[in-house]
């Protein structure tokens, strides 16, 4: 049985792409999930690739029960699955708006978390990263219900961590500034792309995260803004 083993939630999308790029350098089996997700998205020997989506309890369980019965273990969860939509005030926010905002952000949260915590527990270690948004802790004008969901995330990253915290599991939150991908690039043409945040910092705070010094952080939201401060 492999020694690390993570699953990486939107294992190749912008961000996803390069934790899971970093991870598999750093000699981790990687269970990569997205809706569309191929073997040969990452051509290595420790990747498998999960076509799947999060938007059901039920999803999420016969995910995670197939890796446990393959890999025996998961040690890390990195869930970086998402989604934004803006442009709207509160008062103009419609109700689906708001409802797709909470099932991307906040609903697949919580049905990856109550799928994989439970193994966690029997196994009593665990790592657990979130990727959560500035906006959770900082809201702008136009974004209320991306910004809400976002700070939902932040408070249920911090409930796990301080109901699992006597069982070697820790749970936190990164918050970034926008990050530089290819499809906030095309969102935001002639945006000044040198203040954005590098995908890669992300994947090396992840990976921090993952080691040995930080078995010592866990409740956490750590900002990581760019240079746009």
């Amino acid at each position: 049985m492999p020694e690390k083993v993570a699953l990486v939630t939107g294992a190749n999308g912008g961000l996803g792409t390069h934790v899971t790029k970093a991870l598999l350098d750093a000699d981790f089996f990687v269970a990569g999930l997205a809706p569309r997700i191929l073997p040969k998205d990452f051509d290595h020997p420790n990747f498998t690739a999960v076509s799947a989506t999060l938007n059901d309890l039920d999803e999420a369980r016969k995910v995670v029960d197939n890796l446990i019965a393959k890999f025996n273990r998961i040690d890390l969860l990195v869930h970086t699955v998402g989604g934004f939509a803006g442009g709207q005030t509160v008062a103009e926010t419609d109700d689906a708006t708001w409802q797709r905002m909470f099932d991307m952000n906040l609903n697949s949260t919580f049905h990856i978390l109550r799928a994989v915590i439970p193994h966690m527990r029997s196994a009593r270690s665990g790592r657990i990263v979130a990727i959560g948004s500035r906006a959770a802790e900082s809201p702008g004008a136009k974004v209320g219900a991306y910004s809400a969901s976002k700070a939902a995330v932040v408070s249920l990253l911090r409930t796990v961590a301080i109901e699992n915290k006597d069982l070697g599991i820790t749970a936190n939150i990164i918050l970034p500034g926008t990050i530089d991908t290819p499809a906030n690039r095309a969102a935001m043409p002639g945006a000044d792309t040198s203040t954005w945040v590098k995908p890669e910092s992300i994947a090396s705070l992840i990976l921090w995260l993952a080691g040995g010094a930080g078995k010592e952080v866990t409740g956490a939201a750590i900002p990581v803004y760019g240079q746009g401060l």
